[in-house]
């Protein structure tokens, strides 16, 4: 059966030494003495499964809100220098509802 890291992550240690044990791999010797956090590194190594989720944006063009987000910085830094504390709470009200919108359309 095929595991993704997070599944792994939320097994007990129990059940990840029973798959470890039917799986023949060096990084996999001494798993029943191993703890949790090495057990799940050693199993996705033996196993070849990527560590590090990859989380992809859907539905949006992640590429443009960026290029706004960046645009906004320059007003931010701007509404800084000029003390305009209106115009800077508007501006960073927009950058914080740009990433919200970005972290949203993640899967």
């Amino acid at each position: 059966m095929a595991y993704t890291h997070h599944e792994l992550k939320g097994k007990t240690v129990a059940q990840l030494r029973e798959i470890a044990k039917g799986v023949e791999h060096d990084s996999l010797s001494g798993y029943s003495t191993m703890h949790k956090d090495h057990l799940v590194t050693a199993l996705c190594n033996a196993l070849g499964i990527d560590i590090h989720e990859h989380h992809d944006v859907v539905g949006l063009n992640k590429a443009a809100i960026k290029a706004q987000i960046k645009e906004l910085k320059g007003t931010r830094d701007q509404a800084l220098a000029s003390r305009d504390h209106a115009e800077l709470k508007a501006v960073r009200r927009k950058m914080h509802h740009l990433k919200r919108r970005i972290h949203k359309a993640t899967v």
